[in-house]
């Protein structure tokens, strides 16, 4: 967390110090991406049971079970990994195309601190009376921000390429973690209905 805020608030030392830590994967994983949604993913989970959501209709608030809110928030953080690891594999793809030479670390690392501020947000998904698009929306403009001086640092661009390739990243990541966001979003409203059905379904067999 300390590290998101730091990318926000002093973004060009922030990313020189990740560029000079050398981090391996799984660190980076462990220690960096899996504590901010562990973190989130209760705060979001203790919201969703005590304070509940305003459904579609905007009349009905809808309190979570406690089963319902568990499976639903595991199913959320595998959503988060799989945007992380498909988000760095598309970069690394991305700088393929502008003849760049650039390893599968170096792509996961850009993704996973430049998304720090999207993940950060999600603690305001935790308070009913705030759209889950509100922290999307915020979120995502900070990494962009963020990520203008990610991407040429960490991947280290030829620099007549550096600008096309910070764009098309930047604008990668917004729409998978905008997709991420619809299918999320739309399950907390209650519209849904598939999703909810299957998450229902595994809540039942939980023994809580």
């Amino acid at each position: 967390m300390i590290k998101a805020l730091l990318l926000v608030f002093e973004p060009e030392a922030a990313w020189e110090r990740i560029f000079r830590s050398q981090r391996k994967l799984l660190s980076i994983l462990w220690l960096h991406v899996m504590p901010m949604l562990v973190l989130v993913a209760l705060a979001e989970g203790y919201g969703l049971v005590t304070w509940g959501r305003w459904q579609q209709d905007s009349e009905r608030l809808k309190v979570f079970a406690l089963g319902e809110a568990v499976v639903y928030e595991v199913l959320q953080l595998l959503l988060m990994l799989a945007v992380v690891f498909i988000g760095a594999k598309i970069i690394k793809s991305l700088g393929e195309t502008f003849h760049g030479r650039h390893t599968y670390l170096q792509a996961f690392t850009v993704v996973a601190y430049g998304l720090s501020p999207l993940f950060l947000l999600r603690l305001c998904d935790a308070f009913k009376t705030v759209s889950p698009w509100v922290s999307w929306t915020i979120g995502i403009v900070l990494c962009v921000a963020i990520l203008y001086q990610g991407v040429p640092r960490i991947m280290l661009p030829d620099p007549p390429h550096a600008f096309g390739l910070y764009l098309m990243s930047a604008l990668m990541l917004a729409i998978i973690t905008g997709l991420a966001r619809f299918v999320t979003a739309w399950y907390l409203t209650g519209m849904f209905k598939p999703v909810e059905e299957f998450i229902l379904a595994l809540s039942a067999k939980l023994p809580f």
